[in-house]
């Protein structure tokens, strides 16, 4: 015992040597490393991915403070607050516009976030488009029309006005209509749950998550043949591009993809979640609960614990892992389930 107190004296006296004969400038390095080393672990902690919570539960604590009722649109109004709310009150809060440490260093966390706040954007353009609307000719909804531009504030706005103060007033806005939903005297805020409604934001989905599975894919670089205008003679295009190109994510950038898709997948589940709730007649009629439940399976299989301490980007068949084409597979599986999806609402 005595051994180990001279060994770590012995350090302890060592370091104090290293560090310069003036006091002052000794006690500024030691609370820089300090700080560095409380950034570092902050740091960590934030960039944990949050828990996941129930949409179906989350309506029914915003109806109970209301002093309202669950009623159809509820719960995926409540599901999009809900992600909002996630994205804003996490521990370290909203990172993606921080302009000092560790918030700074932190590039996986900002790129979740930011993965989860594009599909808030595109529901909530749903939500103002064909959800609250009976047809093309109807009036939009006040507060949601409020809502939609502001959750498409700049995402990296610091200060004047900062994103967190946009996001917040869409918050406001949403709630105020979840709150009209089911207020009798209320009747022109509506949700219509039908399947050309849900057919229209599931397409979006399509577009989202078919891009994100081939800039997942390009990780490991690719010769890609130009087939943007297969299929149709007559068509054109603004410029002419080449035959054929290679596709390769840079390297740099092949864990921000990563995490922003990790971010699409947590975002998409509690809205699919809330959408089988309120959609829940129109898809049993068309027989397709069962079809929607394994977009939500594949989905919740991208969020399992990454247990490598970094991404890792081997071959594809090589002796390494490669995370994103993992991913890829994942996302891939639930949008070919999501265009199943989108036929079988479409059958009468």
């Amino acid at each position: 015992m005595n051994g180990v107190k001279e060994t770590l004296a012995d350090w302890r006296d060592s370091l104090v040597d290293l560090l310069p004969d003036t006091r002052p400038v000794r006690w500024v390095i030691l609370a820089v490393a300090l700080y560095l080393l409380v950034a570092l672990i902050l740091g960590m902690f934030w960039s944990l991915t949050p828990e996941r919570f129930n949409p179906q539960e989350k309506a029914s604590s915003y109806a109970l403070e209301d002093g309202g009722e669950v009623v159809t649109g509820s719960v995926t109004t409540a599901a999009l607050m809900g992600v909002m709310e996630t994205l804003l009150e996490k521990p370290g809060g909203y990172l993606h516009n921080d302009r000092f440490p560790p918030g700074l260093w932190l590039d996986n966390m900002p790129n979740w976030e930011y993965g989860a706040l594009v599909q808030v954007r595109d529901l909530s353009r749903a939500m103002r488009e064909v959800f609250s609307r009976s047809q093309s000719q109807s009036t939009e909804d006040k507060d949601l029309s409020a809502a939609e531009p502001r959750y498409h504030f700049d995402s990296d706005s610091w200060i004047l006005p900062s994103s967190e103060s946009e996001y917040g007033q869409a918050q406001d806005y949403t709630r105020s209509y979840f709150r009209r939903l089911s207020d009798a005297g209320q009747a022109e805020a509506q949700f219509y749950a039908r399947a050309d409604n849900l057919r229209y934001w599931l397409s979006t989905v399509n577009t989202r998550l078919g891009s994100l599975s081939q800039r997942l894919s390009a990780s490991v670089g690719q010769r890609r043949l130009n087939i943007d205008l297969a299929g149709d003679v007559g068509a054109s295009q603004s410029t002419a591009a080449p035959s054929e190109m290679e596709v390769k994510t840079p390297w740099l950038e092949i864990d921000d993809v990563f995490y922003e898709a990790r971010g699409t997948t947590w975002a998409l589940i509690h809205f699919l979640k809330a959408i089988e709730v309120d959609f829940a007649d129109v898809l049993e009629q068309k027989n397709a609960r069962v079809s929607l439940q394994q977009i939500i399976r594949e989905l919740e299989a991208s969020q399992e614990t990454v247990w490598a301490p970094m991404i890792l980007n081997g071959t594809g068949f090589g002796l390494v892992a490669n995370h994103s084409l993992v991913m890829a597979s994942y996302i891939s599986r639930a949008n070919a389930a999501i265009i199943d999806l989108r036929d079988l609402l479409l059958q009468g």
